[in-house]
């Protein structure tokens, strides 16, 4: 998993509520178990026309929001069923960050497993996010996760508050694998000393 660090990116701006999962990835799409390839499926019923063509007055394709790494959106994103191909769709495209008044939970415990750092604002703060980017389409915000601080050019400081190990987890791109492997040695030392006790479970 990448290491989250500091980092300025466009913000791309979803002014829309209750965003589902399968709105983020469409059950027809997931017939995949490994995490690439889901990206170019990422709200596909929006993005795309009936016909397969790019949806013009969806938000995502608007050509300056093109590159985007930082999404911010409306109340209780993620929603919907627990798939976790969701989080893995929007990493895939691109995005890193999110940035809402709230998430489902399951998506929000889904995002920090798959390198996404979901960021939890009040109501009026993100009213003054959007309102900056609709003001300034293209604008870059800064996230500082060290310092848990989001800054934009038009001077907004956004404190945010996230737990201890889900941050470390971020910092050095430990999803739940990277976490097992760091514990190797006591993992060799527990079957080398299985094998002793029950040597006739390791035949074959």
């Amino acid at each position: 998993m990448e290491k989250y660090t500091t980092h300025t990116s466009v913000a791309a701006l979803m002014n829309r509520s209750n965003v589902d999962t399968d709105q983020i990835i469409a059950k027809q799409f997931l017939k995949k178990v490994e995490r690439t390839g889901f990206g170019q499926h990422l709200f596909h019923d929006w993005r795309f026309l009936p016909d397969g063509s790019p949806n013009p007055d969806f938000e995502l394709n608007n050509p300056k929001f093109e590159g985007a790494r930082i999404l911010v959106c409306g109340d209780n994103f993620g929603c919907g069923s627990s798939r976790e191909h969701a989080p893995w769709a929007i990493e895939d495209y691109g995005f890193n960050t999110i940035v809402s008044t709230s998430f489902a939970d399951i998506f929000y415990n889904n995002c920090f497993k798959n390198g996404i750092l979901p960021i939890v604002v009040d109501a009026d703060t993100l009213q003054s996010l959007m309102a900056e980017i609709t003001d300034d389409e293209g604008v870059a915000f800064t996230v500082n996760l060290e310092d848990q601080l989001l800054t934009t050019p038009g001077g907004m400081q956004v404190a945010f508050e996230l737990d201890g190990f889900r941050k470390h987890n971020l910092l050095n791109g430990l999803d739940d694998i990277g976490l097992t492997l760091q514990h190797t040695d006591r993992i060799d030392q527990f079957e080398a000393q299985h094998k002793q006790q029950f040597p006739w479970l390791w035949v074959g």
